[in-house]
């Protein structure tokens, strides 16, 4: 490139470093910079449009257009010229803006007179914060160097506005990370929580994003580019890694030695900007690159290259992980996402998870059940928003998040959680007592678990034992395939701390959402409804007759509950029963302790198993239905999907009436009936479960008590006479019949 056209944008990017230095109010710098934008280009209008909202964008100063526009002007995201450089993320350069497609004419601006039109996105990593303009009255298009420049520009804006460089109360835009913030996201587990916000991934905030010396800026991203590629050898020589970790490192390698990559970024500092800033100029294009192409292989790729970006700016800054900060008290862990591993290394003492990604069947969202914390997902702009130390209320069972919240929200808040700390001492109060209700009859209460951190909540909740044991989570933290003898000491653990309790231990669950790091995915169109959890087991037995053998071993003569998950038929469970019969006999003749009772039970999670024939129900120790994939195969509505999961009710009468078919064909054989999954933890869902004949009902350690605090006082016969008001009176839902007599026969 000329060397005059070097020199003229870091004279440019001075006189803006030199210019924002100076006090001054933020309206005032957002006019000033305007000016100077258009005097070094040479066109008559400059123009900053900012979000004044995510979907609506604000002409908050200008060079050119009638002043009496800023802050009226507004357009939504993707309306106009303007729009599109804001959603798609890619400059607009046209000699004849109105004629281009999409092109909106704003009257009250004055712009008709200006033909040639150049827009870029002022962007940080992702994170669009407005559109940078330049107009002129001869029909011209721009050139290369002065798109670059003015792309330069608009990413030393980007990182100003991070820095509050434009804020205040005179018209000025809102502060980043100081304004409360409130965002929407799902639910991935109840509960609510205050604390202070712990990123898992800490973004870097850039000081210095103008610099004076090129060559010294040069010599700094080569050392740090030299680090980097030095850290990840290292990485790739470890002996521990699996096949799916040496390639993402390979990914990354590939990526550092690049020379495009470094040579990018040395020709960003010749134009004016420092090394981090030249790093996240080329991580932000990435990201915006990211967003547009279709190919998930591609996008992988370039998330790898988002990432190593991330390791390239700790590197120059010396900010981010290990870097000696402290976590605070009541940790909120904030993340874009998290693997199981790494949640279950922070352990019990979060506060609350939130997440921008993630599903309700995630990795993630099953450990942080597990761990019994707060989980919101899907919220989106979390970890742009968020910084180390900001206050953080989390509302686990709306799926809303507080950010930084003004003291009414968070007095509200806090009353909220005073009530449920009220509740939970009054339910402590109930805990060796037995769910009885009025009428006479004894509901039984067990808890669902899936790692030894869970057993201590067995005395503190008041449940009878362990419903269901997840064991697939000892499978998804760990890189490789666990050994025989370590889950054989694991379940031994879990049976002692279980006392002499029942636990019955669900095989591996895995597929679907549920893939283990070293398991080669299945490329399936509808994975819920695929290859998982028992059809993998008997499909690839080597797994399944392993942890058959561990259970068997842990038990150490000790009683034995086994049940197979996503049983359909009878023969499913006629071929898995008769593994844990053969591992039973092998244990036996190589002369270790077997089982003095072995109960072998199935799972019922598709409306398919309720019509298995009778042979089914004679053969089966045990039933425990399923019900969060039941609900879903029964009603056709994906549970990871958001537009229909949440449309279905539990208490829709054709639901229960469905139910009450399974309780009546397991009370025809005497096979015992259990009903485990999250409504069973609801108590307004747990009483139609009682009234309907379900004697056992398993849950979350923290809902034993709501759920027995409300049925010690009701009569089940009087709610199924409720519930069967409902279905004579042809209503679709049991829930407002029960609600309205709840509300009015409560003792």
């Amino acid at each position: 490139m000329p060397e005059r056209s070097e020199s003229d944008s870091r004279k440019l990017l001075r006189r803006l470093r030199d210019m924002l230095a100076v006090p001054g109010k933020g309206q005032d710098r957002l006019d000033q910079i305007t000016h100077l934008i258009a005097d070094s280009m040479g066109t008559e209008v400059c123009s900053i449009y900012l979000f004044r909202d995510p979907e609506t964008l604000e002409l908050c100063a200008t060079e050119g257009l009638r002043k009496e526009s800023v802050h009226q002007t507004r357009m939504k995201l993707g309306e106009g010229l303007v729009g599109r450089v804001a959603r798609t993320g890619q400059p607009v350069n046209t000699a004849d803006a109105p004629s281009e497609k999409g092109f909106r004419f704003m009257p009250e601006t004055g712009e008709e007179i200006y033909s040639s039109f150049l827009g870029v996105p002022i962007q940080r990593v992702g994170e669009k914060l407005g559109v940078l303009v330049v107009q002129s009255k001869v029909a011209r298009e721009f050139s290369e160097d002065e798109i670059y420049a003015l792309d330069v520009v608009a990413m030393v804006l980007a990182e100003m506005t991070e820095l509050g460089a434009f804020t205040g109360d005179d018209g000025g835009i809102r502060a980043l990370h100081k304004q409360p913030v409130m965002l929407r996201g799902t639910s991935g587990q109840e509960g609510a929580a205050e604390g202070r916000v712990w990123l898992h991934e800490p973004r870097v905030v850039i000081t210095n994003p103008v610099a004076d010396d090129p060559l010294t800026e040069i010599d700094r991203i080569r050392a740090a580019v030299g680090e980097l590629r030095v850290s990840i050898d290292d990485l790739l020589e470890a002996q521990t890694l699996d096949k799916d970790q040496k390639q993402v490192l390979e990914a990354y390698r590939m990526f550092a030695q690049s020379r495009g990559w470094l040579r990018r970024m040395e020709e960003d500092i010749m134009r004016g900007l420092s090394a981090e800033a030249a790093v996240e100029k080329e991580q932000s294009a990435a990201r915006a690159r990211l967003e547009q192409v279709p190919d998930a292989y591609l996008r992988e790729r370039l998330s790898d290259l988002d990432d190593l970006s991330n390791r390239l700016l700790r590197i120059l800054t010396g900010q981010g992980k290990d870097t000696g900060a402290e976590m605070p008290e009541n940790p909120v862990l904030v993340a874009r996402n998290i693997g199981p591993a790494e949640l279950l290394e922070y352990g019990r003492k979060l506060k609350a998870v939130v997440m921008d990604e993630g599903s309700v069947g995630s990795h993630a969202a099953v450990v942080a059940r597990a761990l019994a914390i707060p989980l919101v997902i899907n919220t989106e702009r979390i970890t742009a928003e968020a910084l180390n130390g900001d206050p953080i209320l989390v509302d686990g069972d709306q799926g809303i998040v507080h950010l930084r919240p003004e003291e009414t929200v968070a007095r509200a808040f806090r009353d909220k959680i005073a009530m449920q700390a009220e509740a939970q001492k009054r339910y402590a109060s109930l805990r060796g007592l037995p769910a009885t209700a009025t009428c006479g009859t004894t509901v039984a209460l067990h808890m669902n678990a899936g790692l030894m951190a869970d057993l201590p909540s067995l005395e503190g909740s008041g449940a009878e034992g362990v419903g269901l044991f997840r064991t697939e989570l000892q499978f998804l933290v760990r890189s490789k395939m666990p050994q025989r003898a370590e889950l054989a000491r694991l379940y031994a653990r879990v049976m002692d701390a279980a006392k002499g309790r029942r636990v019955a231990f669900r095989t591996l669950d895995i597929g679907s959402d549920k893939v283990l790091p070293y398991m080669k995915p299945q490329d399936e169109p509808n994975p819920a409804m695929g290859w998982r959890a028992v059809r993998v087991g008997l499909d690839k037995p080597g797994v399944l007759r392993m942890q058959l053998q561990a259970l068997i071993r842990a038990a150490n003569g000790r009683p034995l509950t086994i049940m197979f998950p996503l049983i359909t038929e009878l023969s499913e469970f006629q071929q898995a029963r008769a593994h844990a019969l053969r591992e039973l006999h092998r244990e036996k003749s190589l002369g270790h302790p077997v089982p003095e009772k072995l109960e072998i039970g199935a799972m019922l999670e598709t409306p398919s198993l309720a019509f298995a024939p009778r042979a089914f129900f004679e053969l089966t120790d045990f039933v425990s239905v399923g019900g969060n994939d039941l609900k879903q195969f029964f009603f056709a509505a994906d549970r990871e999907n958001e537009l229909v999961r949440r449309r279905y009710d539990t208490l829709n009468l054709s639901f229960l009436t469905f139910l009450e078919g399974i309780v009546a064909r397991c009370a025809q054989t005497g096979t015992p009936l259990s009903f485990c999954g999250e409504d069973a933890g609801r108590p307004i869902e747990a009483l139609a479960l009682a009234a309907i004949g379900f004697r056992t009902l398993s849950m979350r350690p923290a809902s034993v008590g709501p759920v027995k605090a409300l049925l010690r006082r009701v009569n089940l016969n009087d709610a199924r006479a409720v519930i069967d008001r409902a279905k004579a009176e042809g209503a679709e839902s049991a829930r407002p019949f029960l609600m309205e007599w709840l509300s009015s026969h409560s003792e």
